[in-house]
């Protein structure tokens, strides 16, 4: 009995070590920082942001490209998700100055209606913004006058972003499918 309990204690106290060990790890990777250190020291402020999207599905330089396509007996082209890179323009011609490129997928995520799950960046190519983006995640129910998305977050200038976009269809080609919205962000951050 003397020698077994040497070989039983060894594993036993080896064993607890490691529990202790892993268990006042499991909080070593989380701590606090000071805000200051991330840019978050300044005061938030209220950005209102009007650009133009532009979603292309046809012709020969298409933005939006469907990469899944619907169910076949679906009305609302239910189960389609297509892959974006649509121009973000001040005005809404394509032609108007492009300040970004909205990247990113929608997808029919509705049976009843033609409602659309987007999950997209807006990634801004010009002045202070340029290289910053917001990322809007949310549903969009097409035929709807005005549809309200929330922004989850952004980098750049934009770390730590939150709001919402009103999206307005401001033209629509059903020959095409070619779509030009207007996009109304309204953006808080650093």
């Amino acid at each position: 009995m003397a020698r077994l309990f040497p070989t039983l204690v060894a594993p036993f106290i080896f064993f607890s070590i490691f529990i202790a060990s892993a268990l006042a790890d499991d909080e070593s990777f989380v701590r606090t920082t000071d805000r200051k250190l991330l840019g978050i020291g300044k005061k938030e402020k209220l950005s209102h942001f009007k650009l133009y999207w532009h979603d292309i599905v046809g012709g020969r330089n298409p933005t939006a490209v469907p990469v899944v396509m619907p169910s076949k007996n679906s009305s609302t082209a239910f189960g389609m998700i297509s892959v974006i890179d649509d121009a973000l323009t001040m005005g809404p011609e394509l032609s108007s100055k492009m300040v970004g490129r909205a990247q990113g997928f929608y997808s029919a995520a509705s049976q009843q209606e033609v409602g659309l799950l987007m999950a997209m960046n807006f990634a801004f190519m010009e002045g202070k913004y340029n290289g910053s983006t917001i990322t809007i995640l949310g549903r969009n129910t097409v035929f709807s006058k005005v549809r309200e998305m929330p922004v989850i977050g952004g980098s750049g200038l934009f770390r730590f972003a939150r709001g919402y976009v009103q999206a307005k269809t401001h033209r629509y080609d059903p020959a095409t499918g070619d779509a030009v919205v207007e996009y109304n962000c309204y953006v808080m951050h650093y």
